[in-house]
């Protein structure tokens, strides 16, 4: 069918075999055409092989499909990655594309591979980030994209071009069959009562059994234009004329089933074998698109089926009302096996009378005997052309292997080229997926077995009607004989044959008739049915006649009627002539209405002559009695009259036969063709064309002028007025790129003579003249005659170069002469000025001419020396320079669209011979102008062409190589370079403008050399910067954000988009092109099924307005892009979830590889500027650490993670010194953040590294700064920070918080920091050497790498974590337990004690809560303790105010001030944190706070020694009247310790209490006990009460139990499953306080002067006896006192210390009495012996002493010490003390009574009169007192 033709590879020639065929058939066609020129060129038209140029639509072959790895984008709390590994394991069969399986629409399938990487990958981290961004890249939808983007001609079939196939499987009878039947089918349009194809004949032959098997099974192909219930299919039955008398054709349509005699049978067996004429027997219709009756194709039929829903063999009669036609399915029904269903039709129709096709439904009519009995039919769907649906794939792209070749044999309705209509396309196999080379396969086979020797190809009568070119020769005349009315029954029948002349009877008719048997020699006559014994006889017949090329007017048609006599004889009937009649062609031939025709008698030699016709004698008084129909079908007779003029005086032209003035009359049949009517000029389109052609190339310049005029009259009007609405009719389209070949290189070629005409009419109105209308039609049709020109230029350079040319080298490309050169710029230069001036108005004919004139250089690449083509380029941007105006740029860009599309684009030299692409060159000049274009749609257009040019590049399978994609980016490069220069026009795009221009920025880098990006480099360091500035933008724009991510950030479904684009926008980060192609791809649902698999079904375009929406999913799609600025969000929504998923996986493989690409050029970067390759001017590095920043602040992939830390490890190596540096403050603490927040994530690899990083910085501070301090205090500061970010605490089930796994897992990497054993393991599977921590500093030899002190580091970071989730944990109790949060304040300032900043905000946070409580001496403590922070850091800097004694005055306030911090202060010199903000003002203004609180908590011993720290600060500043001001203050506060000190009733800053907790429920407090300092107010009861209600909150109030006792607590036997409480009043411990005296502990008694209330111990006292009662008399009572120590002293930062310590001690009965009595006198004593400054304080004195009296020696309590007496002295118990105690008690006693004694005598001196009755009582009670103990100690009279 194709093959290569003698010009050269170029252009491929394509046979037309339905000529060969047609020539073969018409024997009359072979006359000598030479004296036709016209009919030569017709007939060269049809038969010639069709030229078509490979080149003109381009050759694109691509890559084999890019396949994308899943992506895995891991959360905080997400492990996918762990979660995939299962699922395979679980599932090892499984694959693990998410749709491999699908067809790819996008041209390019994806899936996932394995880790490892194609070869071509291996210098790269990852794969190029161009196939991600551009996935659906299909380089023949772009370029379609391009206004006035030229569209090979696909030549589809008129209407929607179905093709059916008929086969006659069986005719049976319920008689039986014992004679030959005949028959013809047709397709019959019912309404219009008219036949649209010729008939398909068949014929059945009889056998013995039942059903009648066809002899040679062939079938009818029949093309139809759309499906419509009118069309159906006409079947006429004929049999062997009946015999008269025999068996009459009745007993077919007998209703009972009764089968024929063997009589006969015998009898119509031998009847039919000497029977040579029909008659006609039966006919039947099958509606072939006839929706009424409900026959489906088993199931549901197909929607894209050739055929309706049903089949049906109804007669449509009106009578008929039960459907009897049955079928069945033969065949599935699918798009590659075509749809096949079998007919049974039982409802033939015997003909009762004679019938033609008129009468067929006419209601008038009798209605005809059924006949019982069958005919079997396979219809058939045929792939009606090369264009089919089912062969298109998903991106809308053809396959080339659709082709059906056996079409076109014999086939002369087909309006298509008998080739592949797509080879324009080009579109490589590698393109198509596994899915479609299955479905093509099958296809294939289909076709093999559509095309058949047998097939009858039925000519459709409506080619000659339609507005369409003729393509294949067929010249014939149809005749149907209607009907012969005589006046007597006769059996009629005619013989019809074609004559040339009338001179001689006896010569023999032209072999002209077509024979009904196929492959059969034509015939000279045919005959007719035979109608029995009719008057009027009806005819049905159809004869085809094959015409001569020119016909006389003596050719004419002969029909003679015959009789013959059905009367059974031994031999055949022989037949009787009855009369003739003579149709002559010229006067017939073309006429459409019926004829009438008289019958002559006879015959007599010259009968067409008036002459002859005298003598001549008629039947029926010559009456017109033959009435019948021609239908002339010829692609080589024009019906038009004027176009047969001019086909006349073109021959006369040609022949130099024509009159003088010679050409005139051939002039005004040329000017007269505007007249002719348009379908006529269409159909004989192309001849009249090339006749043109001819004409302008040969002809004088007047015929040149006028031809070329009437060329652009019909090109103009075919383009108006025919059906299509395309640019470039597709007529004229087929013309140039098929037909035209410029004679076959008979004559000189035509481009010459075309520039010349063409150039003079566009000169003439350059220079001002009037040239009409004319010259409007010549621009609009311009493409068509740029097009000629160039493949007239094509052909001739083809056949100059082919047989010089060595084999397989490319032809060279040919010089055009100077003076045709010359002529085309001249012309060209007129259609710019036109272009230029036109685009000013607006007008679109404008941009037409300016795609044309793109096409036309485009083309010229391709065939002449490419310089003298980029004249023409350089005269069309002199034309179009600069930032010109809007409409002007847009054609200059649609202009370089065009061209730099060329194959050869890349190949192209410079303009000078030294110089580069010159097309690229001018490109990136041009496109870098339009991004500075105000018009924002010029920006837009401008980056799309550098991404779709660069995606063309990548995936070109020529350029693969490596050398190639270096030269291309090498192209491209400057680019980049004036990108970088003017930096504010690339910051002025858009965000989707930006993307397109960074994704080629990174590929233009992914493919150079580093030696040219290091030059580069090292020319300018300021460009340097920017280009990091660039990849930085590259993170920001591609990064990753899932679906969530976007709808925190408030991506609001009406937010109005500022592009505001015309498709839905499903993705912010891919190229715009994925939009239109998701839009259209959500039209198509993937259904999975068993039989399909995974298929794109299509939904009928017939039965789906354009109005009416696909699916529901694609309603919801339409609903939501109805909306304002719908956002990408919910247009993600609505699509299919495998084009979601698709959709992620091109987004997360986008980000991933720009993440990567980036990475691997920073990495580049390092390693020069280390080697000193490149000279920076900086020494923080910044570009390093500025996309170091970005990388770790984005979210990335696990690939991408892997990939850094190797990389992260070789930039600390070479540049840790400046990254470490404090000028790098910055990015370390960014880093350390951000490897903190990794080492949190779920996912164990990303953990691990994070590990990793850490260590690595670890090294790098061992490295250059010997230890870790400076690196501890910044990850403490980063930790601090990651705390507020990580959520440490989870809820439980019941509603109580825990530690969550954010935090376990936290913890778990800083213990793997630390841990030595693995570390080896987790560099290797991080791809670094074992090595890599040894920490060698410069000039020296020693590994300071210290495992200890990482260890510390490690723990310093928990002890953190720790502090910050228990105050985490406590937040929901943080209101109604203050301890615990205070203590939780207390341990985050512990804990972040290294940074002063953190450490006192932590502090100030407790200072607060304690104030709240109005805890006063806790919240001084902590002023105290941030002013001893400040005061440290003030210290270790030597600012020389305070001194070391001064924090050691300090550290006696609040021993928490310690000089561990001391030595951190200059280390947190971190920005935003550190040393810069102590200050002596903010240590003075936090020792006056310290001032106030303890003032209010009257603690002012405290006071005075905070202000002898102020005041050194005011005397250093001399400020005077502050320095006043604060001893004023000391002046009050000594005075209030002096009343403190005299007041009688002892002060009390605050009382204490022993609080123990005992119950698993209490968690770490349980078995503790803790000392609560509490304001002195609170008494036990309150106590007991507050601790109850703050753990009745968090436990159970059941379970919560107090002990009421002081006891000792033995936890082990208390009652499991409660909880226990143990609260006792304890009393401060002086630090000289003798804690083994016996004596009872009386608060005023232990001290008369206030000291520094500083308490670390307790005691107290508990009674006890030894039986196990709880209370005694005084001879059982025992006590036992119990001293706690605890951890740090009152008042501290908390409000409770923990019990460290705890001792007891126990005192016998008697030791306590003894100890009651020696308290008494230690009291009295006191009393007696305290100094009194003055007389004003007797008064005082007195009445403590009389207090202290009387309870002593009044009668009323006497029995206190009359009791111990009873007690110890009396009978038993006194036997049971030793002696010695014996004697301390009395001597205790005789003590006592002398005190008393004394002190009597002291009251009688300092009382009044007032008081001597009072003193009266007390020396009465004395006395009897002493009357009472001399009873039991008699010594005491003698000693009182």
């Amino acid at each position: 069918m194709e093959n290569f033709s003698s010009n050269g590879l170029r252009f491929r020639r394509i046979q037309h075999q339905s000529g060969d065929s047609v020539s073969k058939l018409d024997p009359l066609l072979e006359d000598n055409l030479e004296h036709w020129p016209h009919l030569n060129e017709l007939v060269q038209c049809y038969t010639a092989d069709w030229v078509k140029d490979e080149n003109k639509y381009g050759h694109y072959e691509s890559i084999k499909p890019i396949t994308f790895q899943n992506q895995i984008y891991e959360g905080p709390d997400t492990d996918i990655e762990t979660e995939m590994r299962l699922a395979d394991a679980r599932q090892p069969s499984a694959e693990h594309g998410i749709d491999d399986d699908l067809p790819s629409t996008s041209q390019r399938p994806f899936g996932v591979t394995d880790d490892s990487l194609p070869s071509k990958f291996l210098k790269h981290l990852g794969s190029s980030p161009l196939p991600a961004y551009e996935p659906a890249f299909d380089w023949e939808s772009e370029r379609s994209i391009i206004f006035g983007q030229r569209v090979p001609e696909t030549h589809e079939q008129h209407g929607s071009g179905l093709k059916i196939s008929v086969k006659v499987l069986s005719l049976s009878f319920h008689a039986g069959l014992v004679e030959p039947f005949y028959g013809t089918i047709c397709l019959y349009n019912r309404e219009r009562r008219d036949k649209l194809s010729e008939d398909f004949i068949f014929n059945v032959l009889p056998t013995e059994v039942q059903d009648a098997k066809i002899s040679n099974e062939p079938r009818g192909i029949f093309y139809l234009d759309a499906p419509s219930a009118s069309i159906c299919l006409l079947i006429q039955l004929e049999k062997p004329a009946t015999e008269e008398g025999g068996t009459t054709a009745s007993v077919y349509s007998r209703k009972e089933p009764v089968h024929l005699s063997e009589r006969e049978k015998q009898k119509l067996q031998v009847w039919s074998r000497i029977m040579p004429y029909r008659e006609s027997f039966a006919w039947a219709i099958v509606p072939l698109f006839d929706n009424s009756i409900g026959a489906s194709f088993g199931g549901s039929a197909s929607p894209s089926s050739p055929l309706a829903t049903s089949v049906s063999g109804s007669s449509f009669h009106e009578d008929v009302s039960e459907p009897i036609t049955k079928i069945t399915l033969d065949g599935k029904l699918g798009y590659s096996s075509g749809s096949s269903v079998i007919v049974e039709i039982s409802n033939l129709n015997k003909v009762k009378e004679s019938y033609m096709e008129d009468s067929l439904q006419d209601p008038k009519k009798k209605i005809h005997k059924p006949v019982q009995g069958t005919l079997r039919l396979e219809i058939e769907k045929l792939h009606a052309g090369n264009l089919d649906l089912e062969n298109v794939s998903e991106a809308g792209s053809m396959t080339n292997d659709s082709i059906d070749t056996g079409e076109v044999v014999a086939d002369s309705s087909l309006k298509k080229l008998p080739s592949n209509g797509i080879d324009g396309r080009q579109n490589c196999s590698s393109k198509q997926n596994d899915g479609n080379e299955v479905l093509n396969d099958g296809l294939k086979t289909h076709e093999n077995r559509d095309v058949r020797a047998s097939d009858f190809y039925a000519f459709d009568f409506r080619v000659t009607t339609r507005n369409e070119p003729f393509l294949q020769l067929f010249h014939c005349l149809y005749v149907y004989p209607l009907t012969v009315s005589l006046s007597r029954k006769r059996n009629i029948f005619m013989r019809i044959e074609l004559r040339k002349d009338d001179t001689d009877l006896r010569r023999q008719p032209l072999e002209a008739i077509y024979p009904r048997e196929p492959g059969a020699t034509p015939q000279k006559y045919s005959h007719t049915q035979v109608v029995v014994g009719a008057r009027v006889a009806f005819y049905h017949d159809e004869v085809k006649v094959s015409l001569p090329s020119i016909w006389t007017l003596q050719h004419h048609l002969l029909f003679t009627f015959f009789h013959v006599d059905l009367q059974p004889k031994l031999e055949a009937p022989k037949p009787v002539v009855i009369g003739y009649s003579v149709l002559p062609l010229s006067a017939h031939a073309q006429s459409k209405s019926e004829i009438s025709l008289p019958i002559m008698r006879e015959l007599v030699p010259h009968y067409l002559q008036d002459s002859g016709k005298e003598r001549l004698d008629y039947l029926e008084d010559g009456k017109n009695v033959f009435k019948l129909r021609v239908r002339l079908c010829s692609s080589l007779y024009p019906i038009n009259e004027r176009m047969r003029d001019f086909f006349l005086e073109y021959d006369r032209h040609s022949l130099r036969t024509s009159p003088p003035p010679w050409g005139s009359e051939l002039l005004e049949a040329i000017n007269s063709l505007k007249n002719v009517d348009s379908t006529a000029v269409v159909q004989f389109l192309h001849s009249i064309l090339n006749m043109l052609l001819h004409l302008i190339g040969n002809g004088g310049e007047t015929l040149q002028v006028a031809a070329f005029r009437a060329m652009v009259n019909i090109l103009t009007r075919v383009q108006q007025e025919s059906v299509d609405d395309a640019e470039r009719n597709r007529f004229l389209v087929s013309y140039v790129d098929h037909v035209f070949d410029d004679f076959g290189g008979r004559q000189p070629p035509v481009y010459p003579g075309l520039s010349t005409v063409w150039g003079s009419l566009a000169r003439s109105k350059a220079k001002g003249y009037r040239v009409g209308p004319v010259y409007d039609d010549v621009l609009a049709m311009a493409w068509f005659f740029l097009e000629l020109i160039v493949k007239s230029m094509a052909l001739e350079q083809s056949r100059l170069f082919y047989h010089s040319l060595p084999l397989g080298e490319d032809v060279p490309p040919m010089q055009l002469k100077e003076g045709v050169f010359r002529c085309i710029m001249q012309l060209y230069d007129c259609l710019l000025t036109e272009v230029h001036e036109r685009c000013k108005k607006g007008l679109s004919l404008a941009k037409r001419l300016n795609s044309s004139l793109a096409f036309f250089c485009y083309d010229l690449l391709s065939v002449i020396e490419p310089r003298q083509v980029f004249e023409l380029v350089s005269l069309y941007l002199d034309k179009f320079s600069g930032l010109c105006q809007s409409v002007l740029h847009d054609c200059k860009l649609m202009y370089l669209q065009i061209i730099c599309d060329h194959d050869l684009f890349v190949e192209m030299p410079g303009r000078d011979p030294s110089d580069r692409n010159y097309l690229a060159s001018v490109l990136i000049q041009e496109l870098f102008l339009t991004l500075d274009h105000d018009d924002l749609s010029q920006r837009t257009k401008a980056t799309r062409i550098l991404v779709v040019l660069m995606c063309k590049h990548e995936f070109d399978a020529r350029y693969q190589k490596p050398e190639d994609k270096l030269y291309i980016a090498q192209l491209y490069f400057p680019l980049i370079s004036q990108i970088l220069d003017e930096m504010p026009v690339f910051y002025n795009l858009t965000a989707v403008e930006k993307r397109e221009v960074l994704i080629v920025i990174l590929q233009i880098v992914r493919n150079l050399d580093d030696a040219s990006l290091i030059k580069a480099w090292q020319q300018n360091i300021a460009h340097t910067r920017l280009f990091f500035k660039l990849l930085e933008e590259c993170l920001v724009l591609f990064e990753h954000r899932k679906p969530a991510d976007s709808m925190i950030i408030g991506s609001s479904s009406r937010s109005v988009s500022g592009d505001g684009p015309a498709s839905p926008k499903y993705s912010d980060r891919l190229s715009p092109a994925i939009n239109n192609y998701l839009s259209e791809a959500s039209r198509q649902e993937p259904q999975r099924t068993p039989e399909n698999g995974n298929l794109w079904q299509r939904v009928n375009s017939q039965l789906s307005s354009p109005s009416q929406p696909y699916s529901l999913r694609e309603a919801l799609a339409q609903a939501q892009s109805s909306r304002i600025g719908t956002s990408p969000l919910a247009m993600r929504e609505s699509l299919h979830p495998v084009l979601r998923q698709k959709l992620e996986l091109w987004e997360e493989n986008l980000s991933a590889t720009v993440s990567l690409q980036v990475l691997e050029i920073t990495e580049v970067f390092a390693t020069s500027a280390a080697a000193h390759g490149i000279a920076t001017d900086y020494g923080k590095l910044d570009c390093i650490t500025a996309v170091f920043m970005s990388f770790f602040s984005r979210n990335q992939s696990l690939t991408f993670w892997k990939a850094l830390f190797p990389v992260f490890y070789n930039i600390f190596s070479l540049h840790g010194a400046i990254l470490m540096a404090r000028e790098n403050d910055k990015f370390l603490k960014q880093i350390a953040f951000h490897l903190l927040r990794l080492a949190v994530f779920k996912n164990d690899n990303i953990r691990r590294r994070a590990v990793i990083g850490l260590q690595i910085l670890v090294r790098s501070s061992f490295c250059y700064f010997l230890r870790t301090s400076r690196l501890r205090v910044m990850l403490t500061i980063t930790l601090s920070e990651l705390m507020s970010d990580v959520q440490v605490t989870q809820m439980k089930p019941d509603g109580t918080l825990e530690e969550s796994g954010e935090a376990r897992r936290l913890r778990k990497s800083l213990h793997g920091l630390a841990d030595e054993s693995k570390s080896p393991i987790l560099l290797r599977e991080c791809g670094i050497s074992e090595r890599a921590l040894v920490a060698i500093p410069e000039k020296t030899t020693e590994d300071r790498w210290s495992w200890s002190e990482v260890k510390r580091l490690s723990e310093n970071l928990i002890m953190a974590l720790d502090a910050s989730l228990e105050h985490a944990l406590l937040e929901s109790v943080m209101n109604i337990d203050r301890y615990a949060a205070a203590e939780s304040f207390y341990r985050l300032a512990a804990a972040f004690a290294p940074v002063p900043d953190l450490h006192i905000m932590w502090l100030l946070h407790l200072c607060d809560a304690h104030q709240e409580m109005q805890s006063w001496a806790e919240a001084a403590q902590c002023a105290v303790a941030v002013a001893g922070v400040v005061m440290q850091a003030l210290v270790s800097r030597n600012d020389g105010i305070w001194s070391r004694e001064h924090v050691s005055a300090l550290r006696k306030i609040c021993p928490m001030v310690t000089n561990d911090a001391s030595s951190e202060a200059s280390a947190a010199e971190v920005e935003g944190y550190g040393a810069s903000k102590l200050t002596v003002d903010s240590a003075v203004k936090y020792l006056q706070l310290a001032n106030k609180l303890f003032s209010q908590a009257e603690l002012y011993h405290f006071c005075a020694s905070i202000l002898e720290l102020v005041i050194p600060v005011y005397k250093s500043r001399r400020a005077y009247g502050q320095l006043a001001k604060c001893h004023t203050m000391l002046m009050n506060i000594y005075e209030s310790i002096l009343e403190q000190e005299s007041s009688p009733i002892p002060f009390i800053d605050a009382t204490y209490y022993r609080v123990g907790f005992y119950g698993g429920n209490f968690g770490k407090l349980d078995r503790k006990e803790y000392v609560y300092r509490e304001p002195r107010d609170v008494r036990l009861g309150d106590m007991m009460q507050k601790v109850t209600h703050i753990y009745e909150s968090r436990l159970d109030s059941k379970v919560l139990k107090i002990i009421q006792d002081s006891g000792e607590v033995k936890a082990d036997k208390l009652e499991p499953g409660f909880c226990y409480v143990q609260v006792t009043a304890v009393d401060p411990v002086m630090e000289d306080e003798d804690l083994g005296s016996r004596r009872e502990r009386i608060f005023s008694l232990s001290t008369g002067s206030i000291r520094a209330r500083v308490f670390d111990r307790f005691l107290f006292d508990t009674p006890f006896t030894k039986n196990g009662k709880t209370q005694g008399g005084l001879e059982d009572q025992w006590k036992r006192r119990t001293v706690l120590q605890t951890d740090g002293s009152f008042p501290a930062l908390v409000n409770r210390l923990l019990v460290v310590k705890s001792e007891s001690m126990e005192f016998s009965p008697v030791e306590n009495a003894i100890g009651m009595i020696e308290t008494r006198t230690a009291a009295l004593r006191n009393e007696l012996e305290e100094p009194r400054s003055s007389e004003g304080d007797q008064l005082p004195r007195l009445q403590s002493l009389q207090r202290i009296l009387q309870g002593s020696v009044a009668v009323q309590v006497n029995s206190g010490v009359l009791s111990v007496c009873t007690a110890f002295l009396s009978g038993e118990p006194a036997t049971r003390l030793r002696s010695q105690e014996l004697q301390q008690l009395i001597a205790a006693l005789l003590e006592f009574m002398a005190v008393c004694k004394r002190a009597i005598r002291v009251h009688f001196r300092l009382i009044g009169e007032e008081d001597q009755e009072f003193h009266t009582q007390l020396v009465n009670g004395f006395q009897s007192l002493t009357a009472e103990l001399s009873h039991y100690i008699p010594a005491i009279l003698s000693e009182l």
